[in-house]
């Protein structure tokens, strides 16, 4: 294989990955869906966990480049950008390839607090808590480490919401209660 050729495969098996789930797809279905040699694949990953650690590393990358660009475009200020962080939200739940958070369902399969996917997964959360922890700081939050992990909260329970409960509209009511929670960290 050509050396974008590892890349390709991440890719595609990243697809795969977050539309299957980890357990239940097998190498043998990878090679079907990515069209590479069993041969080939062991070549570039020695295990299916290389793999899913390579597949979630390229989806932290992607998500969080999206993200961080939605967000800045939306809003100015660093308050605004934390409300605007919802509205994006809102935005990837309407895609038609939406199916939740790719690193909820690592950390939920790989429970395992010490195992690499659930680390990995983890550090995605961490990464978001420090964006929003860091935009609360420059909005002037009195406990800005207090409101990012709040607005965490609120991010991750509405994309579950979105995913299991058809009825509601979690970015916007996520994103109303993410506003008191801003005013009151302002007051």
């Amino acid at each position: 294989m050509r050396p974008n050729k590892r890349d390709e495969l991440v890719r595609k098996a990243l697809q795969v990955f977050y539309r299957d789930g980890f357990h239940v797809t097998g190498m043998d279905k990878l090679v079907v869906e990515t069209g590479v040699s069993k041969t080939s694949m062991y070549k570039h990953f020695r295990t299916k966990e290389e793999l899913i650690l390579a597949a979630l590393q390229l989806r932290d990358e992607n998500f969080r480049k999206w993200f961080l660009q939605r967000v800045d475009k939306l809003a100015d200020t660093p308050a605004e950008r934390l409300i605007a962080s919802f509205d994006v939200l809102g935005e990837w739940f309407l895609e038609d390839s939406f199916r939740g958070c790719m690193f909820i369902k690592a950390g939920a399969e790989y429970q395992e607090q010490d195992h690499p996917i659930h680390v990995q997964a983890a550090e995605h959360k961490h990464l978001m808590l420090e964006f929003l922890t860091n935009l609360a700081r420059q909005a002037g939050a009195r406990d800005p480490e207090a409101l990012g992990c709040q607005l965490l909260l609120l991010q991750e329970g509405a994309i579950v919401t979105a995913v299991l409960v058809k009825s509601c509209d979690p970015a916007r009511d996520a994103k109303a209660a993410a506003q008191v929670l801003l005013d009151n960290a302002l007051a």
